[in-house]
C-alpha cells in the first residue's frame, strides 16, 4: 500500500512520477524468480517467465486479489492522512484513522492497523555530500524520476550509485547516450539472474543448506566461500566493482548487461565524486568527467510515515525500533504492525506474507508478544548481528531464511526438517537442499495448504516450462548436491597431495 493511501485501482504507472507513491521505470524486471516470490498458496502460472516484467507482476497480483476475494474489502483512491491512538487506546488498543477521498475527509475507528507502505517512496538525495553541486549547471534528477531513455539520446550522463536502479539505468542509457559513467563510493558485488547452468540465481543460492553452512562454518571459511560465489562469473577487481569490504552480506546488484557494457566501453566505473564544477565532476582518483549533461542520483530511499507520530516507531534515539522489524515494543497494546520494512537476499512478497500472518495472530490474541524488556533486548542483539553481517545496524537488513523461520516458529508453521527426513525423505531433500520457496511455510500449522507438497516437488517443472520452448531433449533439473561435491573435492585434493608428499 502506498504511503497516505489504501490500495490503488491502478498499478504503479511507468509513465509518470506520482507524489507519495513508489515509482518504476518502463523496463523494470523482477530480481527474484517467480517460484521464490509468489504468495505461498498461489503459484504463478507455469508459462510465466521466471523473471517478470512489471506488467506480468501486476497481472499476477490482480489475479491473486480476485482469487482471494479481496477487492470488496478495498477502498480505492483513498488517502490516509493520519493514524492516531484512540483516547482509550491503553484499554481498547483502537486507532482513529482519518482518510480523504475526492476532497472529503472521514474519520473511522479501527481495532488494529497494519502499515504496508514499504521503503521505496522518499528519495535520498545527499546533496551535502557533493561539494560544488550547487554550481553545476546541468540537469540533476533522482532515479525515482527516471522513466525511459529517449530524452538522454546523445547526452553525457553521470550515474551516482552502484545499486540495482543505478546499474539498470546506466546500461539502458548506454545504448543511446554519448557517454555513461557510474560513480561508486564503496563498490558492490554484481551477479546475473542466471546462476550455475542457467538456473535462476535465488533457486540455487537461497537454500536452507547454504544458510546452515554460512551460519555454522568458521567465519574465515564462510567469508572465503561467500566471496568465491560472488566472484564465480568474473573478477570484480578487474572491472572496478570490488566492494571495499567484500565479506559483508549486503544484497548484491542484479544486472545481466553491466559486464558486457564495461567490456564494450559503453559504461565506465569511477570512484566517488570529490567535487562538482559548473560543467564537470572531479573524482577521488583525480579523473575528470567533462561537459556533463545530466547527473542521475541512484542513491536509494529513506523511509517515513508522515501520517503516524514518529515516537511510535522511533521510540529510542530517533532510530526505528521494531521487534522483529514489525511491532513497536513500547505500545500498550500490540495493535499496530509495520509490514515490509525489511530487506534481505530474498523476495518481498513471501516476507510480507509471513509478517502479516504473524501480525494477524498477535492482533487476534492467538499469539502473544514477549515483555517489553525481552523485546528491547532482542532488538539490541539483532543490531549487533547486523553490524557483523552487513556493516551497519540498519533496521531493515536481515537474513532471509533465518528471519522467516523465526517468525514461522512463533505461529507454528516452520517445517521440521528432521521429521520430514523420517516421514517424507523425498520432500525433505527438496526442502533442505533445494530452494527455500514460499510453499515450505504452508506445509504445516495454521494456514496449511494441501497443495504445498506438490508445489515444492514440481517447482522445477514450472521453472523449465517457459524456457524449454524448443524441445531438443529432456529438460534437465539441477543436481542439488553437485556444487557441494565440487567444494568437498578441494580439501580431499589437498589431503591426497599431503599423503603423497609424506
Amino acid at each position: 500500500m502506498p504511503p497516505h493511501q489504501s490500495h490503488q485501482a491502478e498499478f504503479l504507472n511507468p509513465d509518470r512520477v506520482e507524489e507519495g507513491r513508489a515509482s518504476i521505470y518502463r523496463s523494470v524486471f523482477t530480481n527474484s524468480s517467480k517460484e521464490m516470490m509468489c504468495f505461498p498458496d498461489f503459484p504463478y502460472p507455469d508459462d510465466f517467465p521466471n523473471f517478470m516484467h512489471h506488467s506480468k507482476l501486476q497481472e499476477y497480483i490482480t489475479a491473486f486479489a480476485k482469487e482471494k476475494n479481496l477487492l470488496k474489502y478495498t477502498q480505492f483512491n483513498t488517502f490516509v492522512t493520519s493514524v492516531e491512538k484512540h483516547p482509550d487506546f491503553s484499554i481498547t488498543g483502537q486507532w482513529n484513522v482519518t482518510t480523504e477521498k475526492d476532497g472529503k475527509k472521514e474519520s473511522s475507528i479501527f481495532d488494529a492497523v497494519m502499515v504496508c507502505s514499504g521503503h521505496h517512496v522518499y528519495p535520498n538525495l545527499p546533496k551535502e555530500s557533493f561539494p560544488g553541486l550547487e554550481l553545476f549547471k546541468g540537469k540533476c534528477i533522482h532515479s525515482r524520476d527516471y522513466k525511459e531513455p529517449g530524452a538522454f539520446k546523445g547526452k553525457r550522463v553521470l550515474v551516482i550509485g552502484l545499486g540495482n536502479s543505478g546499474c539498470d539505468i546506466a546500461t539502458e542509457l548506454s545504448h543511446i547516450a554519448k557517454q555513461v559513467i557510474i560513480s561508486s563510493r564503496s563498490g558492490s558485488w554484481v551477479i546475473t539472474r542466471d546462476w550455475d547452468n542457467g538456473y535462476p540465481w535465488d533457486m540455487m543460492l537461497v537454500t536452507r543448506f547454504e544458510t546452515f553452512l554460512k551460519n555454522n562454518l568458521p567465519t574465515a571459511f564462510s567469508d572465503w566461500w561467500y566471496m568465491k560465489q560472488m566472484n564465480s562469473r568474473f573478477k570484480h577487481e578487474n572491472y572496478g566493482l570490488m566492494p571495499l569490504n567484500g565479506t559483508l552480506r549486503k544484497e548484491p546488484v542484479f544486472n545481466d548487461e553491466l559486464l558486457a557494457c564495461i567490456l564494450c566501453g559503453r559504461v565506465s566505473i569511477k570512484p566517488n565524486v570529490k567535487e562538482f564544477t559548473e560543467t564537470s565532476a572531479i573524482f577521488e582518483d583525480g579523473a575528470v568527467f567533462e561537459a556533463i549533461d545530466c547527473v542521475i542520483f541512484a542513491t536509494g530511499y529513506g523511509y517515513a510515515y508522515p501520517f503516524l507520530d514518529d515516537s511510535i516507531i522511533k521510540s529510542r534515539d530517533n532510530e526505528v525500533t521494531l521487534f522483529k522489524g514489525i511491532f513497536p515494543p513500547q505500545l500498550e497494546k500490540p495493535t499496530l504492525a509495520v509490514i515490509g520494512l525489511v530487506q534481505s537476499l530474498g523476495s518481498a512478497i513471501p516476507t510480507a506474507d509471513m509478517q502479516a500472518r504473524w501480525a494477524a495472530q498477535i492482533i487476534k490474541g492467538t499469539c502473544t508478544l514477549p515483555s517489553v524488556r525481552d523485546m528491547m533486548n532482542d532488538i539490541d542483539e539483532k543490531m549487533g548481528k547486523k553490524l557483523k553481517w552487513f556493516g551497519k545496524s540498519e533496521a531493515i537488513q536481515t537474513d532471509y531464511i533465518v528471519y522467516l523461520d523465526e517468525i514461522a516458529s512463533f505461529i507454528g508453521v516452520k517445517p521440521s526438517i528432521p521429521w520430514l527426513f523420517l516421514t517424507d525423505p523425498k520432500l525433505a531433500v527438496e526442502v533442505f537442499f533445494g530452494p527455500c520457496s514460499p510453499y515450505q511455510y504452508r506445509l504445516v500449522g495454521p494456514g496449511k495448504w494441501p497443495g504445498a507438497r506438490n508445489a515444492i516437488l514440481t517447482q522445477w517443472d514450472r521453472v523449465l516450462k517457459p524456457t524449454n520452448t524448443r524441445v531438443v531433449g529432456s529438460p534437465q533439473k539441477p543436481c542439488l548436491f553437485s556444487h557441494w561435491l565440487k567444494l568437498l573435492a578441494i580439501p580431499i585434493l589437498f589431503i591426497a597431495i599431503f599423503l603423497v608428499l609424506i
